[in-house]
Order: structure tokens, then C-alpha cells, then sequence
């Protein structure tokens, strides 16, 4: 039998149930997972970073615009900023001049040579000053703070200067309440800082998560993405800070998330008090998925003590179990096999019954079938160990064949019809096939005709045309 999409849908509809809804990925943290929780401002960045569609389809310089913009997005820099260039001679009275400054910058700033950002500053300077109504103008201060980081870097003494000034400047609120918008600009500055110099960008970074006022809100929540990427022991205090004390709620969580990528005690006492005192759920789900990437034993004990903590919220005890249940081991599975002698609580138990099977392993596909037979326990969870067990090859047809037979459960003989349609093996075809012809119970036989519809196995055409021939 060839596997159905229908059985990996069932998976990863499981784990997301668990995982994804946090907003998170099964797997340890890594880059992917740090993506998701880039800034605004780069998510923005990124979408700049593709020339737009020419607009102005009447304008003679439409074709030109758009084999610049062609050569800028196959990624031929030198190309496209010599096409941008030469759109303007040949066509000076063009709608697109003065956004062709702004990608000849762009172009110039990707390609990176000295003389190249340069020039691409000189021609920024053009686009604000000279055609400061253009679609790309908003965006210019900030490609300008990119190529003076990028200069700065490279050693430039006065474009260190520049963006340190940038970085550094203070924000004051304007006549009528209204906030300055010039975020974007101070964030690229103090990205750029950092990447020259963390000693002179984390005291600047620490002063603008300092501030109290509503204008700063924006821009402390970027700041701690900024913070986040330099890993140590001053940046990890700023994060624990920020986490004790921002008054802004989205601050603090974007705070304890990336504290998950941080190994040091001070975090993890942070990390747990968060879990054990907040109010705020949200903050205890992340508290509970940073405190899983630790990796240390005492982080490990924080989760279990929490998944048995009868008193805690059912759906964080929840969270816990799935965590612990994506570090394999023969330690963690036996505790989640104690735990689940120890509760009644039938949604716990089909939490750890799913996490049980996610570790994998002889032993705890056949502690599922154990489940899976008992009369004792609740029919929800049997079926959903009959399911998650026949997902383990360690688990035999032969075994499961045995099983549906001395089923005296209709519901659970559905189920375990349910998972032989979900294995690849001949085997599990010919067990299907057996029910469909000999079944007493004619909604099995549906069900297992059904499911043996869903395969390309040839035997099922024989078997449907002998059927409907009775």
C-alpha cells in the first residue's frame, strides 16, 4: 500500500496542535526559528530589497526601467546600477528618474565595493534633495544609513561618525502628541553600530530600552531583536532586564523568546520565575519553550515539576509535555509513562500519549498497544494510542492483525483499520482486504473498503469488481 497524503496531514496536524500553535517549530531553536521573530523594520528591508513593477507603462522609458530592474533581480548589480544610470541621459523628463537613484544606490550598496557605496551615497543624496516626491524617497534615509554602516565597517572614520550620531540621537515626542517616524532610520543606524562595534551599540541599545514614554514602544521592541543578536553576558542582563521591567507586554515576549537561545543559569531563573508568577499566558508559553532549549538538567527538572503540577493551567502543562517529549531519552519517557499513571486527566494523557510517540523507540510503541488494549482507560486515548502506535514500524502488521482480532470494541477496530490504512506494507493491504470480504460488522467493511480505495494496490480493483458482482 502506498502511504496517503491523508497520513502525513494526520501527523503534522498533531504536532502543530502542540507545537505550531505556539508559534513555534518541533525542532530545537535555529536560524529558521529566529527568523520568525525578525523586526518589522527587516521584514520591511526584505521587501525593499526587490525593485517594484514599472508603473508608468505610457512613459518612454518604461522598457529601460525595466531591464534595469530585471538585471537588479537576477542579482547584476554593476549591470543594473549602469542601467538605472543611463535611463536618466536618454530620458531625463521620465516619471522613473528619480527613483532610478534610489536603485543605482541599492544596486552600487550590493555589489559593496569602496568606491561603489561612495557613489551610492552621492546618488542618494540627488534622490532626497532634488526628488524628494518619489515612491522610493521614504526609503532612502535608510538604505543611506546601510552603506555608511557598511563604509563604517570597513574602517570609514566619518561614516562611523554618521552612524554613531544616528544611533545616538535623542527622539522627542512632537507638538500635538504626535510620535516621530524616523524609527526605521535610528534602527538601521544602531544594526549597523552593532555589527561595527557592540561595545559602542549595546550602552546605545540599553538607553533606548531605558525609556518609558509611548513614542519609545516600536522602537524598544526592535531594540531587544538588536540586543539578541550579540550574545553575552552584558547583552543576556539587558534581555533579563528588559524582561522584569519593560511596562510594554509585546517588549517583554519578545524578550523571554530570545532568552531561549541563551544557556546561563541567570537566564533560566528568569526564564522560570516568568513561568511560575506571571499572568500572562502567552509569557509562560515562551517561558516554557526557551526554558526547553537550555539543554541542562535543572531546566529539564523545571519542566517536570510543572507537567505535574496538578494546580497549573491544563494547556501549559500541556506545553511542557510536548517539550519534553522532543528530547528523546530513556529518562524522559519514563517519566512521561509515571505521569500518566499518576493522572486522570484525560487531556493530559493524550498529550502524553502523542509525546510517547513522537520519541519513538520498541519500547514506547509497545507501552501504546498496552494502552491501547486496556479497558480501563478512556476510549479517546486508546484510540489515539491505537493510531500513534501503528504510525512505528517497530510495531509489526502481524501484531496488529492479532489485535483487530480479538477487538471486542467497534470503535476501536475503526480506528485500527484507520491505522493499517496508514502503513506501506502488502501485509497491512491483505488485512484490509480480509475485512472487507469477511467482516460480520458491515460499517467496517465500508470503512475498509474506503480505505482500500485510497490506494493504487491492483488487488482493490479485483476485489471492488468482486463486490459488486455478488
Amino acid at each position: 500500500m502506498q502511504r496517503t497524503d491523508l497520513k502525513k496531514s494526520m501527523a503534522m496536524a498533531m504536532a502543530m496542535a502542540m507545537g505550531m500553535a505556539m508559534g513555534m517549530t518541533i525542532a530545537p531553536l535555529n536560524t529558521a526559528a529566529a527568523q520568525s521573530e525578525r523586526s518589522d523594520w527587516e521584514t520591511r528591508r526584505d521587501r525593499s530589497e526587490r525593485v517594484s513593477e514599472a508603473s508608468y507603462p505610457q512613459d518612454p522609458a518604461d522598457e529601460a526601467y525595466r531591464e534595469a530592474r530585471d538585471a537588479l533581480n537576477r542579482g547584476e548589480y554593476r549591470r543594473a546600477a549602469r542601467d538605472f544610470r543611463r535611463l536618466r541621459d536618454r530620458y531625463p523628463s521620465s516619471a522613473y528618474v528619480g527613483d532610478s537613484y534610489y536603485w543605482e544606490a541599492f544596486s552600487l550598496y550590493r555589489n559593496g565595493r569602496d568606491d561603489d557605496l561612495r557613489v551610492a551615497l552621492d546618488a542618494l543624496a540627488i534622490l532626497q534633495e532634488e526628488h524628494s516626491d518619489a515612491r522610493t524617497a521614504r526609503d532612502a534615509e535608510t538604505l543611506e544609513t546601510r552603506v555608511q554602516g557598511e563604509l563604517a565597517r570597513r574602517g570609514d572614520a566619518r561614516a562611523a561618525e554618521d552612524v554613531t550620531r544616528s544611533a545616538s540621537f535623542e527622539v522627542e515626542v512632537q507638538e500635538g502628541g504626535e510620535c516621530p517616524g524616523d524609527d526605521e532610520i535610528r534602527i538601521a543606524a544602531m544594526n549597523a553600530l552593532l555589527q561595527m562595534s557592540a561595545e559602542q551599540a549595546l550602552p546605545i541599545l540599553e538607553k533606548v530600552l531605558e525609556r518609558r514614554d509611548e513614542c519609545s514602544v516600536e522602537l524598544r521592541r526592535k531594540a531587544v531583536f538588536l540586543v539578541a543578536q550579540h550574545v553575552d553576558d552584558e547583552s543576556v542582563d539587558i534581555l533579563i532586564r528588559v524582561v522584569n521591567e519593560d511596562p510594554d507586554l509585546e517588549v517583554r515576549r519578545q524578550a523571554v523568546f530570545w532568552l531561549s537561545q541563551v544557556s546561563t543559569e541567570e537566564a533560566l531563573d528568569a526564564l522560570e520565575g516568568i513561568l511560575r508568577e506571571s499572568p500572562d499566558r502567552e509569557m509562560q508559553e515562551r517561558a516554557i519553550f526557551a526554558i526547553s532549549q537550555h539543554g541542562s538538567a535543572r531546566a529539564a527538572r523545571i519542566l517536570k515539576e510543572y507537567a505535574m503540577q496538578s494546580s497549573a493551567a491544563r494547556d501549559l502543562r500541556e506545553k511542557a509535555i510536548f517539550w519534553i517529549g522532543q528530547h528523546s531519552s530513556a529518562e524522559n519517557a519514563q517519566f512521561l509513562r509515571e505521569l500518566y499513571e499518576s493522572t486522570d486527566d484525560v487531556g493530559i494523557k493524550e498529550r502524553i500519549v502523542f509525546s510517547l510517540s513522537q520519541m519513538g523507540g520498541r519500547g514506547n510503541a509497545d507501552w501504546l498497544l498496552e494502552i491501547a488494549v486496556d479497558p480501563d482507560e478512556p476510549i479517546e486515548v486508546r484510540k489515539k494510542a491505537i493510531f500513534w502506535a501503528g504510525q512505528s514500524s517497530g510495531i509489526s502488521i502481524a501484531r496488529m492483525t492479532q489485535l483487530y482480532d480479538r477487538m471486542p470494541d467497534r470503535e476501536l477496530k475503526e480506528q485500527m483499520i484507520f491505522a493499517l490504512s496508514q502503513r506501506s506494507e502488502d501485509e497491512a493491504v491483505d488485512k484490509l482486504i480480509d475485512i472487507a470480504r469477511n467482516e460480520q460488522d458491515r460499517d467496517l467493511r465500508k470503512k475498509a473498503i474506503f480505505w482500500l480505495s485510497q490506494t493504487n494496490d491492483p488487488r482493490v480493483a479485483e476485489l471492488l469488481l468482486e463486490l459488486i458482482e455478488q
